[in-house]
C-alpha cells in the first residue's frame, strides 16, 4: 500500500485526489492547501489540513500547485528525505528543495473542475533524481491506471511546450471558430465530427500526411475570400500566419 498525502486545490489537484482514492493498493492520507475552504468539501472523505507542521509521515508527498509556487512550498515543508513530486509540465526537478528526494508525476492530459477525466487515458511522465524512488513512482502511475513514461526534464518540458500548441492553442482556434460560425448565424454543432475527424486522423498517420485545405493546395482565390470575410484583424493575423506557416512546410507559394 502507497500512502499519499497531496498538496494544492486546483485542477489537477482535485482529479488526482478522485482518481487516487478509487486506487487500489493507494491510500490518500491527508489533503493540504494554505485556503482550507476550497478543501473543505472533502473534509468527511478525507483528513483536510492547512498547517504544514501537522503534515504526517507518506511514502509520497504531491506538490499540485501553480509552477511559481513548487519551489517556495517545497522548500517549506518540515521533514527530510521523504519522497516529493511536483505535477508540472515545465518546472524542473532541481527546482525543488534538495533536502527531500526529488520526483515529477507529470499527467499529460487537460484538466477542468467539472469535466470527468479517465486515467487510463492520461499518460504520467515520470521523472526522479534517485533510482530506487522510479519504481515507487511507477507503481503509484499504475495504480491509477495511466500508462507510463521516463523522460527527463528537457524532454518533459518539450512535452509540455508541444502541449500548448495542440491543446491550449487549438482550443482557442475552436474559439475563434466558435465565435465566426455565431456572429454570421451559422451552426458550431455542425463542425463537430470534423474536429472529431481530425483528432482521429493523427492517430493513425503523422500530422504532415493529415494536412488538408487551401494552404496546402495553394488554393490562392479561397484564401483571399477568407481573409475578405474575416471582420477581426485579430482573426485575419492569425488566418495569414497560420497559412503561411502550412505554405513553408509543404512548399507552397508564401502569401
Amino acid at each position: 500500500m502507497i500512502s499519499v498525502i497531496l498538496l494544492g486545490a486546483g485542477n489537477v489537484a482535485t482529479h488526482l485526489f478522485k482518481a487516487l482514492k478509487k486506487a487500489e493498493n493507494i491510500t490518500v492520507t491527508q489533503w493540504y492547501n494554505r485556503r482550507l475552504k476550497s478543501i473543505s468539501i472533502y473534509q468527511n472523505t478525507i483528513e483536510v489540513t492547512d498547517n504544514l507542521n501537522a503534515l504526517k509521515e507518506a511514502d509520497i508527498y504531491i506538490l499540485a500547485v501553480s509552477d511559481d509556487a513548487i519551489a517556495e512550498l517545497s522548500s517549506q515543508l518540515p521533514f527530510e528525505n521523504r519522497l516529493v513530486l511536483h505535477t508540472s509540465g515545465s518546472v524542473n526537478v532541481h527546482d525543488m528543495d534538495k533536502k527531500n528526494r526529488r520526483g515529477v508525476l507529470y499527467p499529460l492530459q487537460t484538466f477542468s473542475k467539472n469535466a470527468e477525466i479517465d486515467f487510463s487515458n492520461v499518460p504520467i511522465c515520470i521523472e526522479t533524481l534517485h533510482k530506487p524512488d522510479y519504481h515507487t513512482v511507477k507503481q503509484l502511475a499504475i495504480g491509477l491506471g495511466s500508462p507510463t513514461k521516463k523522460v527527463n526534464s528537457d524532454q518533459r518540458r518539450a512535452l509540455h511546450m508541444a502541449a500548448v500548441f495542440v491543446n491550449n492553442f487549438t482550443n482557442q482556434l475552436y474559439r475563434i471558430g466558435h465565435e465566426i460560425t455565431e456572429t454570421q448565424g451559422a451552426e458550431f454543432e455542425l463542425l463537430k465530427p470534423l474536429i472529431m475527424e481530425t483528432a482521429k486522423k493523427v492517430q493513425t498517420i503523422s500530422p504532415y500526411m493529415a494536412q488538408t485545405g487551401p494552404a496546402k493546395r495553394g488554393d490562392e482565390n479561397t484564401i483571399k475570400i477568407h481573409l475578405n470575410q474575416l471582420t477581426n484583424k485579430q482573426h485575419q493575423e492569425i488566418y495569414k500566419l497560420l497559412t503561411s506557416s502550412i505554405q513553408q512546410t509543404h512548399g507552397r507559394k508564401k502569401l
